[in-house]
């Protein structure tokens, strides 16, 4: 059963990478889109993709947004699950309640209210916007960190307040570093689902000078919409650097995900 799931979704991208490397000529003939190219080494496709597809910004704009919409998840999330576990509060319950719930309401559904809250900020058609709804609607990455937070022994908490370490000196100093696993499985997350998110970017981005990686492969629509070879070269392009990444990170990822299910 693993071989055959490996073969269903290694075929298409074999598909793509073949036909990225393949010339107009070769995709008129359509001998198929497994056939092997006549020259394993044509990489124009990619260049023609790299310049028409103005990839160059679409990676900066990608990598400015993920940044501070990464950084300022982790931060936000992990003080928010620490907060939740360690703290009494009045209406505690009801706030993690409150949290589910906005979990489980379709971020369609709000678009227009929402539309009108950046506008009227003066975020519409800058990087903030994208930055700032990234940060607060990850209700996902609270409970990532929340599980793992719950599995820390509230010892430590009782040992550092005899040495006099305040709440705050007790989070930066013990709590995040030990979230090591925990914040490389929400970077892998978070990080794959704002560089592939094409909705938010292409609706509050709309100038072409703001285009990230998801909205350029939308370039080349128009004249450039049966070329497949140069659309499947800016996919490979796309994947690329999704695919480094993770395989980077996969084993904390993995570490985040069942450490903290046992406490």
């Amino acid at each position: 059963s693993l071989i055959a799931a490996t073969v269903v979704v290694l075929l298409p991208l074999a598909a793509v990478v073949l036909t990225s490397l393949k010339s107009e000529k070769e995709m008129a003939d359509d001998s198929g889109a497994l056939a092997l190219p006549d020259d394993l080494l044509n990489f124009s496709n990619y260049a023609t993709a790299f310049e028409d597809g103005r990839m160059l910004s679409a990676f900066a704009n990608t990598a400015v947004i993920l940044v501070f919409a990464i950084g300022g998840t982790v931060l936000i999330g992990s003080m928010t699950a620490y907060a939740i576990d360690r703290f009494t509060f009045r209406f505690k319950k009801l706030v993690v309640a409150l949290f589910l719930v906005a979990a489980l309401v379709p971020g369609v559904t709000t678009q227009v209210a929402t539309f009108q809250i950046v506008n009227s900020f003066g975020m519409f058609d800058s990087l903030w916007a994208p930055i700032v709804l990234y940060m607060g609607t990850d209700i996902v990455s609270i409970y990532i960190f929340l599980q793992f937070v719950r599995s820390i022994p509230i010892s430590l908490d009782e040992s550092a307040r005899l040495d006099g370490a305040n709440a705050f000196t007790f989070y930066r100093k013990i709590i995040f570093p030990l979230l090591k696993p925990a914040t490389a499985t929400v970077v892998i997350v978070k990080g794959i689902t704002v560089y592939n998110d094409f909705y938010i970017p292409f609706l509050y981005m709309p100038s072409e000078d703001l285009g990230v990686i998801s909205t350029s492969l939308f370039r080349f629509k128009g004249p450039l919409g049966a070329h497949w070879e140069t659309i499947s070269a800016g996919a490979v392009l796309v994947i690329l650097p999704t695919l480094i990444v993770f395989l980077f990170l996969q084993r904390f990822s993995c570490n985040g995900f069942t450490k903290g299910a046992t406490r």
